[in-house]
């Protein structure tokens, strides 16, 4: 009979280990929910200027968004839409293109460029000639002392083989070409030309009648005076009048001289 009881009295007492543990367990609950609501306010805070900034940003689309099927006219506008993108950077394309691969006028340009640079090695050594590839052009440059004596018109006994020079290698090909006369900005001083602008125009005509004599076609040349309108240096010292005291070739990638000078 003693032996019941104290079994009845430790099934009653059992309850406060139970009771004890989930009062434990209760506590620890609420110190893991203290503490992560403690470590999290900083992230959301963080969160929170995040969809703020998300719903406050400018819109990066332009077009709403289909839902459903889209109709037959919206796909034919952007069809039509294409087209036209594609028409306005035609021109930008073929440009690219051109940079890519040179066109025929271009290699012919640089095709002359080279054969001048060749025929004139020793004048280009010693800067009395000099020959630049342009994008419509070929500029040849040649000091006035290798053309002309001071003040005249007539070239120089040593500049026929120039001339000759240039006549044949413009005899294969039908470029056009502008003669220009260029002067420093001392005025001249004789009773057949009144200023630069006569003298360095008679200059770039007696070029090309000697060209013209030499086999080129007159009707693809052309002759213009600047006079010491256009310097390449300063006229302040010796060596910069020598530069500006030119006369200038220009060979262009059209065959109309005509239609070279109005591009």
């Amino acid at each position: 009979m003693r032996r019941l009881i104290d079994e009845e009295h430790d099934n009653k007492e059992r309850w406060l280990v139970s009771y004890a543990d989930f009062i434990t367990l209760l506590f620890a609950f609420f110190v893991v929910m203290y503490s992560i609501s403690s470590v999290n306010e900083g992230k959301y805070r963080v969160l929170s200027d995040s969809l703020e900034g998300i719903f406050k940003s400018a819109q990066k689309s332009n077009k709403p968004i289909q839902i459903g099927e889209s109709s037959a006219s919206a796909e034919e506008t952007g069809v039509h839409e294409e087209r036209i993108q594609l028409i306005v950077d035609a021109p930008e394309v073929e440009k690219e293109r051109e940079k890519i691969e040179p066109s025929k006028e271009d290699m012919q340009l640089q095709q002359i460029a080279g054969e001048f640079e060749e025929s004139f090695e020793d004048l280009i050594f010693e800067e009395k000639v000099s020959v630049q590839k342009k994008d419509d052009w070929i500029e040849i440059s040649l000091d006035d002392t290798v053309v002309f004596s001071s003040g005249g018109v007539e070239p120089i006994h040593e500049a026929l083989p120039i001339i000759e020079k240039i006549a044949r290698i413009m005899e294969d090909h039908e470029n056009a070409m502008l003669v220009e006369g260029h002067t420093d900005n001392v005025p001249i001083r004789s009773p057949v030309f009144p200023s630069n602008w006569e003298l360095s125009a008679a200059r770039a005509a007696s070029v090309v009648r000697y060209l013209a004599l030499e086999g080129v076609s007159a009707g693809r040349m052309g002759a213009m005076g600047y006079g010491e309108f256009q310097p390449v240096a300063r006229n302040d010292t010796a060596a910069g009048k020598r530069k500006n005291r030119r006369v200038v070739l220009l060979i262009s990638k059209n065959k109309d001289i005509r239609e070279s000078l109005l591009n």
